[in-house]
């Protein structure tokens, strides 16, 4: 009783149920091949673009830098945009009000960083479905092969092992099937949804402090007369 003859020989339900399985393992493979990709250039990417950011580069050359490259940025570029364009605006109508710059400022990063926690979350909870119902696929497939196996056997008058042995090995076989996809589903979903989750926290505290530097550069503006403040990561009005 090989695998192969044993896959050959169930029920059309059966093999219907493994290749279900056989291709839930292959897109779960997948995704877990590409979201790693994913995932591992967006937390590249945010400790590049942090070391440029705090290394007391004037946030407006920064920005015309970052700009330039829109379409390959993503993470904490991005948020940065969103919010460095939104003091860019606020600032041209002559706004004085720092309350509002901030409040105009944290809605716009807070949008953009909504778009990249999608983005990092894509795909996920396909994983998290695959890892979840592939094992109550392969029962399915188990239960339905052995029903058929102790069928057969009211047609006969002498049973015995070698009759039924057959039939429940290859029911097996599809919950042996529905445990390879799922278990690496399951371990890569806790693996990236932590992952996703450091990157959602980075972006946020990335956000609260680079508001905040916004908000201090814009009251040192109006009460210095447009002196540069002291700050890591710095605005020179002039290149606004």
């Amino acid at each position: 009783m090989s695998l192969l003859s044993l896959v050959a020989r169930a029920s059309i339900t059966v093999q219907l149920v493994m290749l279900i399985l056989l291709a839930a393992s292959v897109l779960s493979w997948v995704i877990i091949y590409l979201k790693y990709d994913v995932l591992k250039n967006a937390r590249e990417e945010a400790l590049r673009f942090e070391d440029q950011f705090w290394s007391g580069i004037n946030l407006a050359d920064l920005y015309a830098r970052v700009k330039k490259n829109t379409d390959n940025e993503c993470g904490l570029a991005r948020i940065f945009v969103a919010g460095f364009a939104e003091y860019i605006r606020v600032h041209k109508h002559a706004t004085n009000n720092a309350e509002m710059m901030l409040s105009g400022v944290q809605r716009s990063m807070k949008v953009a960083l909504a778009r990249e926690e999608e983005r990092l979350d894509a795909h996920l909870s396909l994983l998290a479905t695959i890892g979840s119902i592939s094992p109550y696929i392969g029962l399915f497939g188990t239960v339905w092969g052995i029903m058929r196996s102790f069928t057969a056997l009211g047609s006969v008058q002498h049973a015995s092992l070698a009759m039924v042995a057959p039939g429940i090995a290859e029911a097996l076989i599809a919950t042996a099937m529905g445990l390879f996809a799922a278990i690496p589903a399951v371990i890569a979903y806790n693996r990236y949804a932590e992952r996703v989750d450091r990157l959602s926290i980075s972006y946020e505290n990335f956000a609260e402090e680079f508001a905040t530097i916004l908000q201090r550069q814009s009251q040192c503006l109006q009460s210095d007369g447009g002196d540069k403040c002291d700050e890591g990561a710095s605005v020179s009005e002039d290149k606004i």
